[in-house]
């Protein structure tokens, strides 16, 4: 086990909410003694009570009672704030030994009773971000835990020193993987370290299996960076700061006998100034944005992450042709000036090598980083709680979404690891692998392809494609059929629903500036083309015009009259198509506030 620390402050496990007309109150419930708070409903203020007011005092009518398990933070906005608190919990399973849950529902509570006097401009306004949160209390993947920081890995949170162990959880925490950072700020402002949780978005999976006499317990963890978040379409590429869209940090863990093994990866998106712009094509034109600063992003990308992960190899995962050929050739200038022993780059064209069904073929990759992989070793502590060993480096993945090709090559990766883990801790022998043990590799199959799909489907909306190899190892009819249903899916939302989610994650993680005098982006007027636009009506027809074209062509050799009723349905079906093509920002879904500050 790691040392562990006391944190002065004990998070209150269990709350009780009382809902009045002018006020929240939260009240812990976990047999701890410490004082209440209330949340203004007027203006969003808060106020330490030593005690829940009698609400029977003055004839007020008796509050809305309900048991809550954490409280996520308060966000202002415009005329009022929201308070984050959490409903329902499950158990996820135990990180290093403390329970871990995973949030079933997210409760918004609004403070803007001060709305009823505001003009009607800004009450238009709160009324739009309102319905914005509303897709923010959806928000999939959120875990936490009262005991132990799951924003640190196993080693970063083994060479804390014994003063940052005294820490209440949310001052230990990396502010990167904090999700509800900004939602924090006004706990902060008034102490209240007792209930502030710190949470993270991500994924935690976790199984226990036996081989032989030994016990073997496998925890695979990711940890979403909130700098650059969003989703597929609406975040690409890296910030000026070098921040990068779906970066991911996943640490795989394993416990044996007394012994802790971690391993840690990352994934993101290529470290240089790159969009897609959604305008209904299935796959928008990749788009470069200043170019001329690429060399400078990529190494303040990677100087971050040679600060806090010691070596890096990049494994660059994209096509060599096309148009993601021509992002592939910037990163591989951009990363040239930086490139030493240290900082390695390697590319691998997966779909040329691998195909879509030959994904045995990674080990082509892995005899490529091998020796990166044998020098940066691992962390390990042993049976006694000492450091043997620490993990100096990290291979950083990416594709183009950071989402299939990568988690294929890093369930590879993974395995390999535990074997060599596995093998050192005495239980495999020096020529078994996971193959060996048939039960042992179904649950780790399951366990990184759960890590996919989760992680896939904050980014994207989906599961993870390709994710048939990671659970079977194999690929299936099946899974090509589910491919392709999940590719369908991600065009539908990106286009037409990721502009209102993009909206609520930036509100969350405070990307947007709100000020009274801020208005929303201007609308611009509509047309008669945009007044009647509608994606469902111009799709609906683009069957019917298809669906004709066929059954005038089957009726063909009974006359030829219907060649030329063929030749119609399906010119009048691919004119619809182009005029949407066309107006295809008439028709998407688009993120309606003002453009992010940062």
């Amino acid at each position: 086990m790691l040392k562990k620390g006391d944190p002065s402050e004990k998070l209150y496990t269990r709350m009780r909410l009382w809902e009045s007309n002018d006020s929240y109150v939260v009240e812990p419930t976990d047999g701890s003694s410490g004082s209440c708070f209330s949340v203004s409903r007027l203006d969003g203020s808060i106020s330490l009570l030593d005690e829940v007011p009698n609400s029977s005092e003055g004839g007020r009518a008796q509050p809305k009672v309900e048991t809550i398990f954490g409280v996520v933070g308060i966000l202002k906005l415009l005329a009022g704030s929201y308070l984050f608190v959490i409903t329902e919990r499950e158990c996820a399973g135990s990180y290093l030994g403390h329970p871990i849950f995973k949030v079933s529902k997210l409760k918004v509570l609004p403070c803007d009773l001060s709305l009823k006097n505001s003009p009607e401009e800004q009450k238009k306004m709160e009324s739009e971000f309102s319905s914005v949160l509303k897709v923010a209390e959806k928000t999939p993947g959120l875990y936490f835990s009262y005991d132990v920081n799951i924003t640190l890995s196993a080693q970063r949170l083994n060479d804390l020193g014994d003063e940052s162990r005294l820490l209440p959880l949310w001052r230990q925490a990396e502010p990167r993987f904090l999700w509800n950072n900004y939602m924090l700020e006004v706990l902060i402002d008034n102490k209240l370290d007792h209930y502030m949780l710190p949470v993270i978005q991500g994924t935690f999976q976790n199984f226990q299996s036996a081989i032989g006499k030994d016990t073997i317990d496998v925890t695979l963890i990711a940890r979403r960076c909130t700098r650059r978040t969003g989703t597929r379409m609406w975040r690409r590429g890296a910030d000026s700061d070098g921040y990068v869209a779906n970066f991911v940090e996943s640490e795989q863990i394993v416990q044996v006998n007394g012994f802790t093994a971690s391993f840690v990866q990352v994934r993101g998106s290529m470290p240089f100034m790159w969009e897609q712009i959604v305008d209904l094509t299935y796959k928008p034109k990749f788009e470069i944005v200043k170019p001329e600063e690429a060399s400078r992003v990529a190494e303040r990308h990677f100087l971050d992450l040679r600060k806090k992960y010691g070596n890096v190899i990049a494994v660059d995962l994209v096509n060599k042709g096309g148009g993601e050929g021509r992002l592939c050739e910037k990163y591989a200038s951009a990363v040239q000036n930086i490139l030493s022993d240290e900082m390695r780059y390697v590319h691998f064209d997966f779909h040329r090598i691998c195909g879509h069904v030959h994904f045995e073929r990674l080990s082509i990759l892995y005899d490529q980083i091998k020796d990166f992989l044998v020098k940066n070793r691992y962390f390990l502590i042993n049976d006694k709680g000492e450091k043997v060993e620490g993990q100096t480096g990290v291979v950083r993945t990416n594709c183009i979404d950071c989402l299939d090709r990568t988690n294929v090559t890093q369930s590879m990766i993974g395995r390999k690891m535990l074997e060599i883990q596995l093998q050192r801790l005495g239980v495999f022998d020096a020529d078994q692998t996971i193959h060996s043990h048939s039960s042992f590799d179904d649950c780790f199959k399951i366990l990184w392809a759960n890590h996919g799909d989760d992680i896939s489907l904050q980014y994207s909306g989906t599961p993870a494609l390709k994710g048939d190899f990671v659970r079977y190892g194999k690929r299936t009819k099946q899974g090509i059929i589910n491919d392709g249903i999940y590719a369908l899916q991600r065009y539908y939302l990106n286009n037409f629903v990721d502009g209102t989610k993009q909206d609520a994650i930036d509100l969350l993680q405070g990307h947007y500036i709100v000020s009274v005098s801020r208005d929303m982006a201007p609308t611009k007027p509509q047309g008669r083309v945009e007044a009647i636009a509608s994606f469902r009506l111009a799709l609906a027809l683009i069957l019917m015009g298809f669906f004709f074209a066929m059954m005038s062509l089957r009726r063909v050799r009974l006359d030829v009259w219907h060649v030329l009723f063929s030749l119609f349905w399906a010119g009048l079906s691919l004119a619809i198509a182009g005029f949407v093509k066309a107006n295809g920002q008439v028709f998407c879904n688009r993120p309606r506030l003002h453009k992010p500050a940062c």
